[in-house]
């Protein structure tokens, strides 16, 4: 019972970035306006880094296949969006509070994904490790 509702958990820590990369997949030139106004560098390149790692890394956790790696690799991500799109502490008003909320809960995403970094992917997985 409880490798399956480990299982259930893995792959709903990551619901959000499968659907926020496919829908990015649909949209790459939204992505890279976004990209390009926190004047980032090379931001068609950065655009399609964003979809690989929000829907490929976000699949592999949600299958169960090197979920130790991906999910690191995830939280490496998720910790670059708060810094570079979340950056709160140089806002004011409701920029400031929208932010700071959108910046705690990845914060809480990085730690799920550092559990299943810790724990591996459980017993229903493509690769038990």
């Amino acid at each position: 019972m409880s490798q399956a509702v480990f299982s259930v958990a893995r792959i709903l820590v990551v619901v959000l970035f499968c659907v926020s990369g496919a829908q990015k997949l649909m949209n790459p030139a939204g992505v890279v306006a976004a990209v390009s106004g926190k004047g980032l560098p090379y931001p068609q390149v950065l655009a399609y880094l964003t979809i690989a790692a929000e829907l490929g890394l976000g699949l592999l956790i949600a299958l169960g296949f090197y979920a130790r790696a991906a999910s690191v690799l995830l939280a490496v991500f998720t910790l670059t969006t708060i810094v570079f799109f979340h950056n709160f502490w140089s806002m004011t008003g409701d920029a400031f509070r929208t932010n700071q909320i959108q910046a705690m809960k990845n914060l809480s995403i990085i730690g799920g994904l550092l559990m299943i970094a810790a724990a591996g992917p459980g017993r229903f997985a493509l690769n038990r490790r």
